[in-house]
């Protein structure tokens, strides 16, 4: 039984969903995938998992456990798989698939899951009802009784990033318009789809004046600003080990140019990069905006993240959107709010699918309140100090 606080407004979480299949592959011998498959070969492997994958329901469903009353919009096909969606979903509270659309002129999006022991995850993916999805398909008259409005998934949405993001931007306005804050998510994409060769510049430039939150991750974040520098230092094998705080400085410095008023930066195995905007900024961010913005306005943070055995990575960044936003909503300072999208994201990474590791709130609290250590995490700018009463690091 999840317990919803029912002094927390709505959340509508919107966009990309399908299918999860994830085989359990645990039994193969770690760093050893590629040599065991091979073509023509049989491979013994244990059974699959079966769950609903992307961030209608990673990030929606992980508010739901975290008590954030939500609903769910996304499109799937009148099939089989549709069908399994579905069930997936009312399985954990019936008024969840209130605002689904089922179309039976495509086919419900799937994913299958390689996660060996050992390295990142590999995709297998069909779009399908996804490449669909319109601004028509959102009911505004339930984004009308939101505090906030989340949309995820745009580079695997073929209408969303078609015409230079046209269809994107009529959707954020129209959210925007009913007085929600809007919160958008971006993925990977397969860099040889059409998704993948979008002039995403381009497209962010368009689509961010109507954004309030944007909370990519740091390979997401360079593949749609920097996609030639992401290249250089991913065939290099060390991007993570070459961000440092000026170059975060730099990336958030354009997100809020482009109009973002809360950016933050998914750093994996580094933790949370965060970067506010000024307080005028604050002001115009919506029904969700920060109770106190006096609190919010103008900081930069970076937290370290959470120590955990790492069972599989799926979702993890949905995961830490979803428990930076239950945080915002409970109207904790950014502090706290950076601390616990590290933490929620840090549970889920101890199960193989997106949400069997998410815990509860108060589980969750009491477990960083407990002493929980948290990985080492060095910066050495002179700007920048560590702050012990929230362990993590701040601009001075």
């Amino acid at each position: 039984m999840v317990y919803t606080d029912p002094m927390l407004k709505t959340v509508v979480v919107a966009g990309h969903i399908c299918l999860d299949i994830i085989p359990d592959l645990s039994s193969m011998p770690a760093g050893e995938f590629k040599t065991v498959f091979e073509p023509g070969s049989l491979i013994e492997i244990g059974p699959a998992a079966l769950s609903t994958g992307g961030p209608v329901s990673n990030t929606g469903l992980a508010l739901h456990r975290l008590g954030v009353p939500t609903r769910l919009m996304a499109k799937i096909g009148q099939d089989h798989l549709g069908q399994i969606v579905l069930d997936l979903i009312k399985s954990y509270d019936p008024h969840l698939a209130e605002g689904m659309v089922s179309d039976a002129s495509t086919s419900t999006s799937y994913s299958v899951i390689i996660s060996p022991p050992g390295i990142d995850r590999i995709f297998l993916h069909s779009p399908g009802a996804n490449h669909t999805f319109e601004a028509h398909d959102v009911d505004l008259n339930l984004v009308q009784n939101a505090a906030l409005f989340h949309f995820g998934y745009p580079p695997v949405m073929r209408k969303m990033y078609k015409n230079g993001g046209q269809e994107l931007c009529k959707l954020l306005l129209s959210v925007k318009e009913t007085g929600a804050t809007t919160s958008l998510d971006m993925c990977y994409p397969d860099p040889l789809s059409e998704g993948g060769k979008a002039d995403w510049r381009a497209i962010l430039r368009s689509v961010l004046p109507y954004v309030d939150i944007f909370l990519p991750s740091i390979e997401e974040l360079f593949i749609s600003l920097e996609p030639d520098l992401y290249h250089q230092l991913n065939r290099a094998g060390n991007l993570l080990e070459n961000i440092d705080t000026d170059l975060l400085h730099q990336l958030s410095s354009e997100l809020l140019e482009m109009g973002v008023k809360v950016a933050g930066i998914k750093l994996g195995e580094r933790g949370l990069y965060l970067r506010t905007a000024g307080r005028n900024m604050l002001e115009g961010m919506g029904r969700a905006k920060p109770d106190s913005l006096s609190r919010w306005a103008e900081r930069e943070l970076w937290a370290p993240p959470f120590r955990v055995k790492v069972i599989g990575t799926t979702g993890s960044g949905d995961a830490a959107i979803a428990g930076f936003l239950a945080a915002l909503l409970r109207g904790l300072y950014p502090e706290e709010a950076v601390t616990m999208a590290n933490a929620v994201a840090a549970c889920n990474v101890e199960a193989a699918d997106a949400l069997s590791g998410i815990r509860s709130w108060k589980d969750t609290r009491e477990r960083i309140q407990s002493g929980w250590e948290q990985l080492p995490l060095s910066v050495t700018s002179p700007s920048w100090e560590w702050n012990d009463l929230w362990q993590l690091w701040q601009v001075i």
